[in-house]
């Protein structure tokens, strides 16, 4: 009985050090996360900005281009097209569902008898 509880605790030990190293594992994988998020992203950012060496557009610098030919009814023709296309996709199927029992023939391969028996 002394022999079982020792196996016993051992085995719960053992469970708590699993525990314990999975709990590290994820947690320092949410802190590494975190601190890449944090502080790798925008490095890596004003690395893209050195090397491409683009100046920075501000919304206001950029200038709107009108297009004469795009009218009202272009995009009613458009949203009507879109609305069209997306409506029939959607086939409409019965939801009946009809369940046929198969029929399963007999092999010998899933049979359990001959793997319980030893044959000479």
């Amino acid at each position: 009985m002394i022999l079982y509880v020792n196996l016993n605790m051992d085995q719960i030990s053992e469970g708590y050090v699993i525990l314990i190293t999975g709990l590290l594992i994820v947690f320092s994988a949410l802190v590494t996360l975190s601190l890449v998020f944090k502080y790798g992203m925008p490095l890596m950012l004003y690395l893209y900005k050195i090397i491409t060496r683009r100046k920075d557009k501000k919304i206001a610098d950029i200038a709107m281009e009108v297009d004469e030919d795009f009218t009202g009814e272009v995009t009613a023709v458009i949203a009507a097209a879109i609305h069209m296309y997306l409506n029939e996709q959607h086939d409409k199927e019965n939801p009946i569902l009809t369940i046929k029992q198969a029929k399963k023939s007999y092999s010998p391969w899933s049979s359990k008898i001959y793997g319980t028996h030893h044959r000479l």
